[in-house]
Formats: structure tokens, C-alpha cells, sequence
């Protein structure tokens, strides 16, 4: 398909490192943190400042090296599982950020505090009693049902995003004690006082206290931490805090908490190199696409065709790289945008809307703290500009858009054609390249890219052999899971029964080592399984 071309086209190359270039890895899992911060509604860095506070805990309380090494990465990451099922709670919980506002300050609380906050969580107290009440009604029972999965799913989720960023094993193994308690009386109950690693025991010190500062200052940090001392908290480690909480919390506006925290990353440090790189920021994006089943498989197939259509545009190999690297992570900043938004079937109301044209800047937030990632970020938060000015979230035109960014503006708005959304059903591939050659015509996309893009998606996608001995029907489902199907819901689309339907289930979570939902979305995505128009399944997914 020939399309006639945009003579405003600027011919600008990416300026990236070379591609077989090592980098470090907290680099990238510095700005994972950010991400998270964004997901859970903390203000940026919270996750920086909050490691640097566990590394200058664990120094005070003299640990060895690889006991350092733990803290250092489990704070960062100690959200990192906070995509898993957020589709779930978006249905139990009241706001986007109710959970942290209610549940965060008594995560650690006893037992009737943190069934307080969760209530809260569910019905704010902001409400009219009428409508608490019905909020309680419908969300509670849920809350009751499903919190022992929810649990199980950011340990799974946790662990698997942590091996693929390039972290030693026991790191990930680290997540499964995250909301265990010092009496024993934690999530899910398994392990108390010395039995929960003395890593683990000293982020969740550091991780209360910096969030108790954020909400009251250190006064109040010291206090609750003191109160929590034996109880949630291992008591050394909690009278540690208390005892050096001007030293230990110290914070202030002009202090670089980005350099500072990569700075204190202990000896030596974790190096990416290659396709390691590539997996740790595929990890980024299915991160981001977990947060509803209606982005799963998004990130990681815009790259594959945007890498594709630039190999036949005949873009060298470390441009090819930078278009690749940047699709992966172009949607990171989707999950500061509440899940029930991108799930919505209806029109969106204009806050709606401005969250949603906002989720690119906060992709942009992101990535330009990493000086290796801010070499992708004119590709990657490009993404839905257009050549005619009406884009977003800059709004720029013609030549303020790099030939690499707009290709992936053309990937991307092919993908999403052709993927289901909650307001209408996926595109044929005809539709959608005559959407895109409508597009051309009138300004708004580049020709070019657009002609290597259908190009590039009229070439089949490889058959692999199916990973961890999933047949073809266990990896069906596990498709069809990872797209928000219920079980019922998968035996129709498949013409099975039931109770066919939930023994492949059982038997594809067994071989790929998973109990929940969310850990089996993100293996479907992590090993391709999850490919746009594999299925003819109808459903939603993410807005576009």
C-alpha cells in the first residue's frame, strides 16, 4: 500500500546509547519505582525517598553486604505487584487512590485499624451515610472474598517482575513476606518475628515511617513507629528508627533524591546488557498493562510492530533499538489514570478525558529521571501527537515530531484499532489500514510510517513452541483469562464445558507455577502468548 507522503516529514535520528551498551539496572528500576508511586497515588519519588531511608536504617543497624543488597532493592520495589488485579479493586474500592489513603496510614495498625481503613476504603467517610452504606454492602462482601487472592497475586506478580528486571533470585522470594507481621499476625500469616527476613523487616520500618512523615511529619513517624514496635514491627529495628529519626528521615526540597538514591546503590552493582535490557523494560510495560485485562499484551505488541515496520524502512539496528525500547515503555504513565477509566464503555466526562490525555506526560515523568531512558522519551511520550497539531499532550506539529516518533504514533493507533475496547468491538486489519490511509490524507499521520507499518503487520507472527508444556487449548485459556474472561466465560468462547474450561485452568496454572489471575496474565505476556488478533474473542480493552 503506497500512501503519498508528508513533504513537512523531519528525517530525525535517535540519539541513543549503543544498544549492546551495559547499563545499570537500578536505573531502570529507580524509574519502576516512580511508576509505582504513580499507581498507588503517592507523590513522585516517595519509593526514592523511602529506600534511602532503609539504607541509611540498615547501615545504622550494621548488616552485611548482601543483606543491603536486599533492602535496596525490595524498597524500591516493594509496590512494584500494585497493577495486579487492579481491575478487581477499582470494583471495591471507592477512588482511585482510596486504598492508600485509608489503608496506607494503618497498613502496619493493629488488626481492627486496618479492618477500619479497608472499610473506609470502601465507603469514604466523605459520603452521604446512604451511600456508605450501600457502598458497604456491595464492596465488603467482595473485599472479604477476594483479599486472600489479591494478597497471592501481588507476591506472584512481584516475584516474576522482579526476575525479569535482572535481580538475583532471592530478591523476588523476598515479596511473599511483605505484609507478614512481627507477632505473626500478618498476611498471610506464615511468618513472625525472626522467620521474616531481616531485610523485609527493616523496608517495612523504612516504608511506614517515610509514608507516616509524608502525612504528619517526623513526629508523627516516630510515633507510630514506636507504637507498632513489637507488634508489626521487629523492635530493634523499630527502636533504631525512633532513636535516630532526625538523621534517619531527614528530607528537603533542594536534595537530589534521584542521583542520591542511584548513588547508594551497594557493591557491585547489577548490570543490563543486550536482550537483558529489553526484558527489563518489557517488564516496565506489562507492569503497566496489568492494570486492567483490557491493556494486557498492548505494550509489548505495539514494539514488535513499530520494530518491525522500522526494519523496513531500513532504520539501522540502533535506531530500530530506540523505537523498539520506546514502545515498550510508552504506557507507563497509564496507571496514574484510575483503572475504571480506561475500562469505561461509555463516553468519557471532559476530567475523564484530560486524565487520560495526561497519561503521556506521566510517561514522561518517568522516564526523564533516567538519563538512559530520557534517551527514548521524544519517541515514547510522542506517541499520540499528531502531524497536524491535534495530539496530545503537547499538542506539537509537522516538524516538532521526529521521523522515530512517528512511527510509533502509527504503531500504536494501528494496535489499538485492532485490539477490542470497552466502547466497541476490534478492527479488521482492512479497517484499520484504511483508517490510517484516511489519516494520512488528512495530515494527521506520516505516510511513510504509515505504509511500514500495514507493511509490517501483514507479516504473520512467528509460531512458537508453547512455553512450560501448555498445550494450545491451556494456552487459549490462559489467553482468554488474561483478557478479564471468568471461566464460564471461556467455555462458551471455546464451545467447552465448564468444567472442561476449569481443568485446563488448573492445569495451565500448575505447569507455569501460578495461583492467580494477574501472575497468569503477566506469564501470557512475559512468553507472546497474548498476541492482538490472535483471538476472535470480543471484549474490552484499553481507550483509546
Amino acid at each position: 500500500m503506497v500512501l503519498s507522503s508528508d513533504p513537512g516529514r523531519l528525517h530525525e535520528r535517535p540519539n541513543p546509547r549503543r544498544p549492546d551498551e551495559p547499563i545499570r539496572a537500578a536505573e531502570v528500576i529507580a524509574a519502576l519505582s516512580l511508576a509505582t508511586d504513580l499507581g498507588i497515588g503517592v507523590p513522585l519519588e516517595h519509593g526514592l525517598e523511602s529506600t534511602l531511608v532503609a539504607i541509611r536504617l540498615a547501615e545504622r543497624l550494621g548488616v552485611d553486604a548482601g543483606t543491603m543488597s536486599q533492602v535496596y532493592y525490595t524498597c524500591l520495589l516493594f509496590y512494584v505487584g500494585c497493577t495486579a488485579n487492579a481491575d478487581v479493586a477499582a470494583e471495591i474500592f471507592a477512588g482511585h487512590d482510596a486504598l492508600t489513603r485509608y489503608g496506607g496510614p494503618v497498613r502496619f495498625g493493629a488488626r481492627a485499624q486496618r479492618a477500619a481503613g479497608l472499610m473506609r476504603a470502601v465507603a469514604p467517610p466523605t459520603g452521604t451515610p446512604l451511600l456508605r452504606a450501600r457502598q458497604l454492602a456491595v464492596g465488603l462482601p467482595r473485599l472479604v472474598r477476594l483479599f486472600p487472592v489479591q494478597v497471592a497475586a501481588l507476591c506472584e506478580v512481584a516475584q516474576m517482575l522482579t526476575d525479569r528486571l535482572g535481580l538475583p533470585t532471592e530478591i523476588g522470594e523476598l515479596f511473599a513476606y511483605n505484609d507478614e507481621r512481627w507477632d505473626g499476625r500478618g498476611d498471610p500469616g506464615r511468618a513472625g518475628g525472626d522467620e521474616i527476613p531481616l531485610a523485609v523487616r527493616i523496608v517495612q520500618v523504612a516504608r511506614d515511617a517515610t509514608f507516616q512523615r509524608m502525612l504528619g511529619g517526623s513526629e508523627r513517624a516516630v510515633r507510630i513507629i514506636r507504637g507498632r514496635a513489637g507488634r508489626a514491627f521487629d523492635p530493634a529495628i523499630a527502636r533504631q528508627l525512633a532513636g535516630s529519626a532526625e538523621a534517619l528521615l531527614e528530607a528537603g526540597p533542594e536534595r537530589d533524591t534521584w542521583n542520591e538514591t542511584l548513588a547508594c546503590e551497594p557493591e557491585p552493582h547489577v548490570m543490563l546488557a543486550g536482550d537483558a535490557i529489553d526484558r527489563a523494560l518489557a517488564a516496565i510495560g506489562d507492569f503497566a498493562d496489568l492494570a486492567s485485562p483490557f491493556l494486557v499484551g498492548h505494550s509489548a505488541g505495539v514494539a514488535w510492530l513499530a520494530a518491525g515496520a522500522g526494519a523496513s524502512l531500513g532504520l539501522d539496528s540502533a535506531e530500530t533499538t530506540a523505537i523498539r525500547r520506546a514502545a515498550l515503555v510508552h504506557d507507563v504513565g497509564r496507571v496514574a489514570v484510575p483503572v475504571k477509566t480506561w475500562q469505561k464503555p461509555g463516553p468519557l466526562s471532559t476530567d475523564e478525558w484530560e486524565s487520560v490525555r495526561l497519561h503521556a506526560y506521566h510517561t514522561e515523568r518517568v522516564l526523564m529521571r533516567s538519563p538512559f531512558l530520557a534517551a527514548v522519551a521524544p519517541i515514547a511520550t510522542f506517541h499520540h501527537e499528531r502531524l497536524d497539531g491535534s495530539g496530545y499532550h503537547r499538542g506539537v506539529a509537522g516538524a516538532g515530531i521526529g521521523r522515530p516518533a512517528r512511527l510509533l504514533a502509527v504503531a500504536d493507533a494501528y494496535h489499538a484499532m485492532t485490539e477490542p475496547r470497552p466502547h466497541r468491538p476490534a478492527w479488521s486489519p482492512a479497517d484499520a489500514a484504511a483508517s490510517l490511509a484516511d489519516a494520512v490524507r488528512s495530515g494527521r499521520l506520516d505516510a511513510e510510517a504509515a505504509s511500514a507499518v500495514i507493511e509490517a503487520a501483514g507479516q504473520p507472527i512467528p509460531r512458537l513452541e508453547r512455553p512450560a508444556g501448555l498445550t494450545d487449548r491451556e494456552a487459549q485459556v490462559l489467553v482468554l483469562l488474561a483478557r478479564g474472561h471468568a471461566t464460564k466465560e471461556v467455555a462458551a468462547a471455546l464451545g467447552i464445558s465448564v468444567k472442561t474450561a476449569d481443568r485446563h485452568v488448573q492445569n495451565a496454572y500448575a505447569k507455569i507455577g501460578v495461583s492467580s489471575r494477574a501472575a497468569a496474565a503477566l506469564f501470557a505476556m512475559e512468553h507472546g502468548l497474548v498476541t492482538w488478533g490472535e483471538l476472535p474473542i470480543s471484549g474490552a480493552d484499553v481507550r483509546r
